[in-house]
């Protein structure tokens, strides 16, 4: 019976020490308890003293993470951070005043020193190594997949004021509490958009980049700005920052029928001008047709850009109607539902979807 209930406590605590063990994280959250037993002890400590609302916390958090990362398989380093909303008497303790203070706690000493070093991750590095004796290299930043277009100083001018592209920027800062709020709708919205060779969404650091904020007059942020094709001052966005909003602005500025999926609405590639030449000719009869089908031809061929493209399917639906019959819109449309329902490309999905609601305007 002893031996058991002595076996039952030497688990609990070897899973308790397992369940605190600081080891888990790349960057240790410490609590009082945590604190206690991990800094002053045989390894030294650098801990981040943070507030979850400061924008230098903010800003500082990528980088601070990276030092973590750089740091994890080093024993002889504490890599900590301590909430001082959450902890505010460990924060009282070591005189916390302002956000963030770093602070270097050397081995089995609780008398720290203040970091007052540059807030990068090579920075943080190698002062770490400087006060530990180690030779820690700085860890690699995983690339991060993204349909926004990341402008800077170098690319702004060829890609925002090229005639020829509808550019709608983001103009932020990295540690804007609003501008980390949007960037995944962002992302998303550029994702929606993707497959538009003539629309970008972009995005520029103001923080980084601060000739270019002061040239657009940027105050706040984040900040959007609309450059079209015809005017590439720059107009404001002055909207919701949710995706339908966002969506629904391209749209109209874009002459785009995209929804907030990415998708093709049901009125993608619609010419209205056409689609009452259409409605003329299902209701004219076989004698009547061809004088209707000279009619869309010459407005079809009076159409340049995209429309251009979509004025030649409906002269081509126009011509295949009046030479297979009044069913072949309708057989038309069943066939490429089930070429939708297919698995196929984005650019074979659209080209479908806008055949498919020109004819439609025929069935």
């Amino acid at each position: 019976m002893a031996a058991s209930l002595i076996h039952f406590t030497l688990v609990i605590i070897t899973l308790t020490l397992f369940v605190i063990s600081p080891a888990v994280a790349d960057v240790v959250t410490l609590t009082p308890d945590i604190f206690e037993n991990e800094v002053g002890q045989d390894h030294g400590a650098l801990v981040e003293f943070f507030t979850p609302w400061c924008g230098h916390c903010k800003k500082l958090a990528p980088e601070y993470e990276r030092l973590g990362a750089s740091f994890k398989k080093t024993k002889s380093v504490l890599i900590g951070k301590v909430d001082c909303d959450e902890q505010k008497d460990l924060c009282t303790k070591y005189k916390i005043t302002g956000y963030p203070t770093i602070l270097w706690f050397p081995e089995r000493s609780l008398e720290p020193e203040k970091y007052d070093g540059s807030r990068n991750a090579e920075a943080l590095v190698e002062y770490v190594n400087s006060k530990a004796g180690t030779d820690v290299k700085v860890a690699k930043v995983a690339a991060i997949s993204t349909n926004v277009v990341v402008l800077n100083s170098l690319n702004f001018d060829d890609i925002v004021l090229n005639k020829k592209k509808d550019v709608l920027v983001e103009f932020y800062a990295p540690w804007c509490g609003h501008c980390n709020n949007l960037a995944p709708i962002y992302e998303n919205l550029a994702t929606a958009y993707k497959n538009e060779d003539a629309v970008v969404i972009a995005n520029i650091d103001v923080d980084k980049y601060k000739d270019l904020g002061e040239r657009y007059g940027i105050r706040g942020y984040p900040t959007l700005k609309f450059f079209s094709k015809d005017n590439k001052g720059g107009e404001d966005y002055d909207g919701e920052l949710d995706l339908n909003s966002l969506v629904t602005f391209v749209n109209d500025k874009c002459g785009t029928s995209r929804n907030k999926d990415g998708q093709l609405s049901p009125t993608a590639g619609i010419v209205k001008m056409l689609d009452n030449l259409v409605k003329e000719f299902t209701s004219a009869g076989d004698d009547d047709k061809k004088e209707v089908y000279s009619k869309i031809e010459e407005e079809a061929g009076n159409l340049d850009g995209p429309l251009a493209r979509y004025g030649k399917i409906y002269t081509k639906v126009a011509h295949s109607c009046m030479a297979k019959g009044a069913d072949y819109a309708k057989n038309e449309i069943q066939r490429l539902e089930r070429m939708l329902s297919k698995s196929i490309s984005p650019v074979k999905a659209d080209e479908f979807t806008v055949k498919k609601n020109i004819l439609s305007a025929f069935a």
